[in-house]
């Protein structure tokens, strides 16, 4: 055997061991596991869409908090015809009690008064040249809703870690709530490496043009992170000098939750990560994943709650692994629970790989999907145009269930 000399040192450079793959269910797990949420913070209303919860929303008083005509017409006492003695609009009240054969009119929304036992819709009603309303005496109670039957003072409507949509806003509003306590959105740095990356146009010979860049911002959003740190949403990071990305990771360090890390991550020469998150000390909590493509994935804690996500660079496989262990790991950091996947029947043409999950980008109509074409590694069609992603099991077969990560497009 030769000698080892200087140069073959530096091309050979020291690799971490590294364990077995860990399934692709199992990699999922871990990431939104690992997770404590971030501090809770106290947001108007007009701030909050998008996050999370941080405590239970809560009703601060009955709701409805008063006896509310649902219809309008007359809010009647006892059988008619009825003495009409005030009118009531939304947003008023009439401070008297009504007497046997005495009513008020009113509109819906209105608080109905005391005394009365139901109201009288509006078309149901005659008005007599006396004044007196006369009609069909409703049933106790028809058209009123009752002070407190949607849900009583101190009631729990969502709970912490529900996501906060307009619905959710509305529901707060009508509780009184002027702010909310909520899990702020986890802050992204993207770090996108190699010396062959065009950024416009065509690329020449020899070149690539760069999608991970446009991608990987809109996904973090999507997925419910804040994209960017001090010196833009994306940073490029060049292959050589060997130490330039640990430069980039210490720095985005500082103004990110978590550094996603694209194109170092498996052993080749110029693959820094595994290399730099040793020297760091990190912790491992996935060191690749048991699924095509995205295998050489990884997700470190490189500082007390400090993140490194590393993603292959290819773009349909930093896709799967972004979804396989960035959107897990913010919903964990946002407080959120790991959504469970929908199982549907998959059709198409598909090999198996025999212990490895495929993740295959599909169209989904409700009922079944269909593999779409167009997704190799460094592929991006069918993720474009599909629904969701299929995770392919091993013993899977045209038209056998499989559990679907949902998509935007």
């Amino acid at each position: 055997m030769p000698p080892t000399t200087a140069a073959t040192a530096v091309r050979t450079p020291r690799i971490p061991a590294r364990p077995p793959a860990v399934s692709w269910a199992r990699a999922r797990a871990l990431a939104h596991g690992a997770a404590r949420p971030l501090p809770a913070r106290t947001v108007a209303l007009a701030g909050a869409a998008g996050l999370t919860l941080a405590d239970g929303l809560r009703t601060l008083q009955p709701l409805p908090g008063f006896d509310t005509a649902a219809m309008d017409g007359y809010a009647v006492s006892g059988p008619g015809p009825w003495r009409v003695r005030a009118v009531v609009r939304a947003g008023t009240s009439w401070p008297g009690v009504l007497g046997p054969a005495e009513c008020v009119e009113i509109s819906t929304g209105a608080e109905v008064p005391a005394g009365a036992q139901a109201v009288l819709p509006l078309e149901s009603a005659v008005t007599g040249h006396d004044g007196r309303v006369s009609g069909p005496l409703p049933p106790p109670g028809r058209h009123i809703r009752r002070a407190g039957e949607d849900a009583p003072a101190g009631r729990t409507l969502a709970p912490a870690g529900t996501g906060i949509g307009p619905a959710l806003l509305g529901l707060a509003a009508s509780c009184g709530h002027d702010a909310l306590a909520v899990r702020p959105r986890p802050r992204v740095g993207v770090l996108v490496t190699g010396d062959e990356l065009d950024h416009a146009g065509v690329p020449g010979r020899g070149r690539v043009r760069d999608a991970l860049g446009p991608l990987l911002p809109a996904l973090v959003t999507e997925l419910g992170g804040e994209p960017g740190v001090a010196a833009g949403q994306v940073r490029y990071v060049p292959d050589r000098p060997a130490g330039s990305l640990a430069g980039a990771v210490h720095e985005a360090q500082g103004h990110a939750d978590v550094v996603v890390v694209t194109g170092s991550t498996s052993v080749g020469a110029t693959d820094q990560l595994r290399r730099l998150l040793d020297d760091a000390g990190a912790r491992m909590v996935v060191d690749t994943v048991a699924c095509r493509p995205g295998h050489p994935m990884l997700l470190a804690e490189i500082a007390p709650d400090r993140w490194v996500v590393g993603l292959p660079g290819n773009p349909y496989a930093a896709l799967v692994a972004a979804r396989t262990l960035l959107g897990p790991l913010i919903a964990g950091l946002s407080g959120r629970v790991l959504d469970p996947l929908p199982q549907v029947p998959v059709r198409g043409f598909m090999r198996p790989a025999p212990g490895l999950t495929r993740l295959v980008p599909v169209a989904w109509d409700g009922a079944r999907a269909t593999i779409a074409d167009g997704h190799r590694a460094a592929f991006l069609q069918g993720a474009a145009v599909g629904d969701a992603l299929a995770a392919i099991t091993p013993d899977w077969t045209d038209g056998s269930p499989a559990p679907l990560v949902l998509t935007a497009r």
